[in-house]
């Protein structure tokens, strides 16, 4: 049982690999051209053309819904439109480039399509929503770091500007096969994990007639375990493949693959602090109403196309023992290459520490930040306390939740530095 278990998770991990691999590299593409700076100088006016340009530019951006968090504020407090905000929520964390090439490769053509035009789609609409809905005048500025703090404009997470093109190469091949790896290494295994638990040992005619393959009450399950869940759009490719497997309609599994990267219990409770209850509730409620539709939709242009959702899973020819996109042989490299940098990946964020204690760092001070989930958190902070005059030497370590820094600051400046990005500081 053990061993057929494994199995499942090989299959799906050797399916998986190189489509991650490739989207790993336009990761690293991407993150030359596209910055922080520059989607902000797109979308930072109050109209439809920047809504729809907050959708078109969170679409390829591969940032989860924790890593979109320091992105999303940063917007807020440069006075972008709340529409344009909640167009970005919306549409960046449920896709990416990366889960853009494996949906593609893992689902077939027909969800390979559909996910991103619909991200694109919601995102429009759920600003456009929020613009209509929201009519309060603009609240007065929170109050201004003390004078400690350097009022520039931030900088940005990861600055090339200056960087000749083989550096600026160098920074983001190591930011797509390190820090973004790290980011999502975790979340892909588990899904690897819950999707082979699924496929082996829940049986196919298990919810025969309970209504939950299909239509609004399997929606709404996908909803009550996507909306708190916390997991990347790569990693909810495996867990919606293995949905379909077992026969739950694409509309369903679409559900999950959409709320599910969009939200989380944490990243809903930072954005509420930073944007107001009131925005992140009618986000979570045109998120869910649109999921639900779009879900219906895809259902239905399956029906109309005559396309099987099965027969397009990579899994299924790979069962069936017939060529897939990529040759088998090819495959077993990229999933060989995929599995040193994932076992890398996993020995930096848990392991690494262990042989780096005589780093000299015990003389700093530090606060302890809570709220901080990915490497996109740990620049943000990074970033923001630079900001701070006097200060030196800073360091965030993500696992401890530490920023440690040199020199003699206040402790409430330095609280307000990190509140200033939508974190906490421990007291």
């Amino acid at each position: 049982m053990i061993t057929d278990f494994l199995n499942e998770i090989y299959i799906l991990f050797i399916e998986m690999a190189p489509y991650l691999m490739i989207g790993l590299a336009f990761v690293a593409i991407l993150n030359i051209y596209m910055t922080k700076e520059f989607v902000k100088k797109q979308i930072g006016k109050d109209s439809i053309w920047s809504i729809f340009k907050a959708a078109l530019f969170g679409v390829p951006l591969p940032l989860c819904s924790c890593g979109v968090i320091p992105t999303t504020v940063y917007m807020a407090d440069s006075k972008a439109s709340k529409g344009a905000v909640t167009s970005f929520l919306i549409s960046t964390p449920q896709t990416g480039i990366d889960s853009i090439i494996a949906t593609y490769g893992m689902m077939g053509p027909v969800f390979g399509i559909f996910r991103p035009i619909s991200a694109l789609i919601m995102g429009i609409l759920g600003g456009l929503f929020i613009n209509v809905t929201n009519k309060e005048r603009a609240k007065p500025e929170k109050k201004k770091l003390s004078l400690n703090v350097i009022t520039a404009p931030p900088k940005m997470v990861d600055s090339k500007a200056n960087l000749p093109f083989s550096e600026k190469a160098k920074v983001s091949l190591k930011y797509a096969f390190a820090d973004f790896l790290d980011d999502i290494v975790v979340e892909f295994l588990i899904g690897l994990v819950i999707a082979g638990a699924i496929t082996y040992f829940l049986p196919t005619e298990f919810l025969e007639g309970t209504g939950l393959k299909s239509g609004i009450l399997g929606m709404i399950v996908m909803i009550l375990i996507g909306v708190p869940m916390y997991v990347c759009a790569t990693a909810s490719i495996p867990i919606a493949v293995s949905l379909i497997l077992k026969g739950f309609s694409p509309g369903v599994a679409f559900v999950f693959l959409a709320v599910g990267p969009a939200t989380n219990a944490a990243s809903i409770g930072i954005l509420s602090k930073s944007l107001g209850k009131k925005l992140i509730t009618f986000y979570l409620f045109i998120l869910i109403l649109m999921s639900i539709g779009f879900g219906y939709l895809l259902d239905f242009v399956f029906g109309y196309l005559g396309v099987n959702p099965q027969e397009q899973l990579a899994t299924h020819a790979h069962h069936d023992h017939s060529s897939g996109l990529i040759p088998h042989e090819v495959q077993i490299v990229l999933a060989i290459i995929f599995s040193v940098l994932v076992i890398a990946s996993l020995y930096r964020k848990y392991f690494a520490k262990y042989f780096n204690q005589d780093k000299a760092i015990d003389n700093r001070n530090y606060v302890i930040v809570e709220g901080m989930t990915c490497n996109h958190c740990v620049a943000t902070v990074t970033d923001s306390l630079n900001k701070v005059n006097g200060i030196d030497n800073v360091e965030v370590d993500l696992s401890s939740g530490k920023a440690f820094y040199s020199g003699n600051i206040d402790k409430s400046t330095i609280q307000e530095a990190v509140e200033s990005c939508g974190y906490n500081v421990k007291e």
